[in-house]
C-alpha cells in the first residue's frame, strides 16, 4: 500500500462532492436526459430552485458539471468522465 495520502485528495474531494443524494440525483438525471436547466430540475424533484442552484454550485466548483448559457437559461451537463463512469456503475444494472 501507497502512505503518500496525497495523491488520494483529488478523489476523496470528488467523492465527497457525489456524496449527497440530491447531487447524485441531479447528476444522474443529467446523464439520462443529456443535460438539462434548472427549471427541468425543479420540477422533477420538486425541491426550491435555491436549493438546486446550490448543489450545482458545488458540482460546478468540483468540476463535476458545466453550465452553458442560452440566453437567459443555462443549460447544464455532466463534464467529468470520471464521473460518468461512477454514476454508470452505481446505477445501471
Amino acid at each position: 500500500m501507497d502512505k503518500d495520502f496525497s495523491k488520494y485528495n483529488e478523489s476523496a474531494e470528488l467523492l465527497k462532492v457525489l456524496a449527497h443524494p440530491v447531487r447524485l440525483c441531479i447528476v444522474r438525471g443529467l446523464l439520462e436526459n443529456g443535460g438539462c436547466n434548472v427549471s427541468h430540475m425543479q420540477d422533477c424533484l420538486d425541491i426550491p430552485q435555491s436549493t438546486i442552484s446550490q448543489h450545482l454550485q458545488r458540482l460546478r466548483s468540483a468540476g463535476i458539471v458545466e453550465g452553458n448559457r442560452n440566453g437567459l437559461e443555462i443549460y447544464y451537463t455532466v463534464s467529468n468522465e470520471k464521473v460518468i463512469r461512477i454514476i454508470k456503475e452505481l446505477f445501471d444494472n
